[in-house]
Formats: structure tokens, sequence, C-alpha cells
């Protein structure tokens, strides 16, 4: 199947705004809704606030809370997939690749991440399978490990990172499953599918580079808007996007060498044939001298009219195919 790149679509997905407050001291958290984030932040809570730009409501909502910094809105409206950071006077605009692979496509979003004092905005176009996932379990791991805001921050990137994991992990298959294909009697489309392939590691790596550097950024760099708790977690997913990025590099040597293998195997079985045919011509061409010369019409062949020259041509004939039949064999080419 063609290696094709889109964007995710998850239209069964309900688009409606999704929000929920927390309290760090003490711990609390609960679903609130729309028309309560006002007083929710004013009443000193912090609110994650998803939205779905397929709603049409969205870009209404984000003008009402003043929650996205206007280049930053017009920048999330207009600009395809791109990791990168934005800081703001008034907030962080964090913009994270939401990448799967199904079907050998790549699904692609964009996610919008937006911190500020008072709330952590998600804006995406349709519903990526990692902020999902923070979805069901932010409730669980807010009473476990959350210690300030920027909790929600680490858990998005964890969950994107597992994302990235099992994206590389489903490359790993394919390239062992085209080892397999290279082993045995392989047809040309093996090489369209390697071809494939091999784009598509680089195209991944594209992603994860940014990734990578944005992550390093946000681990290093003093905001006021991630806790000094928060950035060892941070620089520890950095280590986790090197070691993809370095078996995306092994995945790639690994099928290339076993393409240079598969390579030199058709060479090989070429030249054994080759060969082959090399030493039939060998044995055949003293034959075909002697047939060419006792072909000649020429009247005066003083072995045409001996009775014994008809079973000497034979004896001569198998004498010298004999011949250099061990010949051959000596020097190893039969």
């Amino acid at each position: 199947m063609p290696s094709t790149r889109r964007k995710h679509d998850s239209s069964t997905h309900d688009p409606s705004p999704f929000l929920a407050a927390f309290r760090f001291d003490p711990k609390t958290q609960r679903r609130i809704e729309l028309s309560e984030a006002r007083d929710a932040m004013d009443a000193g809570e912090f609110l994650w606030i998803d939205l779905d730009l397929r709603d049409e409501r969205t870009q209404g909502i984000i003008a009402d809370l003043g929650l996205m910094h206007p280049e930053a809105l017009e920048d999330a409206m207009t600009h395809e997939t791109a990791t990168q950071v934005g800081r703001y006077e008034t907030s962080l605009h964090v913009v994270v690749t939401a990448c799967r692979l199904t079907a050998h496509a790549f699904e692609l979003e964009r996610v919008d991440i937006v911190m500020a004092d008072r709330f952590l905005l998600t804006l995406h176009r349709t519903a990526p399978h990692f902020v999902r996932k923070t979805r069901r379990h932010y409730a669980e791991d807010f009473m476990r490990f959350a210690r300030s805001p920027s909790f929600l921050l680490y858990e998005l990137w964890d969950h994107l990172i597992e994302d990235y994991l099992l994206v590389q992990k489903r490359f790993e298959e394919r390239v062992e499953h085209l080892q397999a294909v290279l082993r045995t009697e392989a047809d040309d489309s093996v090489f369209v599918k390697i071809s494939e392939l091999g784009a598509d590691l680089l195209y991944f790596r594209k992603v994860l580079l940014p990734a990578r550097s944005v992550l390093g950024e946000l681990s290093t760099r003093k905001s006021p808007f991630i806790s000094e708790a928060t950035q060892p977690f941070l620089g520890n997913m950095v280590g986790t996007i090197e070691r993809v990025l370095q078996d995306l590099l092994v995945d790639r040597d690994i099928l290339s060498e076993s393409l240079n293998l598969y390579m030199s195997l058709v060479s090989y079985r070429t030249n054994r044939v080759m060969n082959r045919l090399t030493v039939v011509s060998v044995i055949f061409l003293p034959l075909t001298f002697l047939c060419g010369v006792y072909g000649m019409n020429f009247d005066v062949i003083p072995e045409l009219k001996w009775p014994f020259g008809y079973g000497f041509f034979w004896i001569v004939a198998l004498a010298m195919a004999t011949g250099l039949v061990l010949y051959m064999r000596r020097l190893k080419l039969l």
C-alpha cells in the first residue's frame, strides 16, 4: 500500500469544549461548563480548556476569554504542522505535531498549547490520540503527581512521546517484514516498499528533530509558566526522543544493509548462471569448430571417404568434451 502523509481524521469525536478546573492546595479537580470558566479563573482555579476548531464557537470562545495572543491565533488558523515555541508576556505558546502510523499512512495533526497563569489551552482541528489519552488519565495523575499547573504540560508531552514510540515500533515491524520478504523470492514491488519506508523514516525524523529542540528549550530556559519542578521531567523526555532518533537511524541502516545483501545475492546468482553458460559455451566451441570444418562443401576432404571417419569424429568430440569438463572441474568452474 502506498505510503501517504495526511492529517488525522477523527470525525466521530465530539468537538464540544472540554474544561477541567484544578486547585493545588488542597488538591481538587472538577469538570466545569464553559459558562463557569471566567468565574473559576477569578476564584483562583487553574483551568484546562480543550477546544476543537471544528466547533464554530471556538474562535469566539478564545476571543471572549482572551485565551490566545492574536499573532498566535492567526498562526494556529493559517499555518501547517510545525513543532515550535513562542513566548509572549502573558503566555507561552507551544506547537506540537501529533503523529500516528495507520495502514502505512502518516496521520499528522497540529496541536497548539497555550500556557498562562490561570489556564492551559489545547487547540486542534480534530481529536489527536495523545490529547484523548490525556483527557482519560489526567484526573488520576493529578491526584498522584501534580505539584503545579505545568503538570498538564508534562502530561501532554508524555502521551505525545508515547505515540512517537508506537510509530517507531510500527516502523521496526515494517523493517522486519521487508527483511523477511527479501530473504524469500521478492518481486519488483519490494523495491517500491523499501523506497517508501526509507522516505517515511526520514520524514518521521523531521517531525522528531524540532520536538527535541522545543523540549530542550522548555526544560532548560526559565519561564514563569513552567515550574522548576517540572523542567527536569521534560529534560528526561529529551533523552527519550534522542533514543527514538537513534532507533530510526538503526532502522535505516538495517533496511539499507538488507537491501545491499539482497542485491549481492541477486548478483551472485546471476554470476553463477553466467558462469554455467560460459562453461557450456567453452565445451561446445571446439565441437562447433569441428562441425564447421567437416561441413564445408569442398570436393576433397580425405576423411569423408574413410570408413572409420564418422566413429573417429565422435571419439575426438567426446574426448575433447570430457577433457574440458575435467579441466573446468579442476578450476572449480563446475
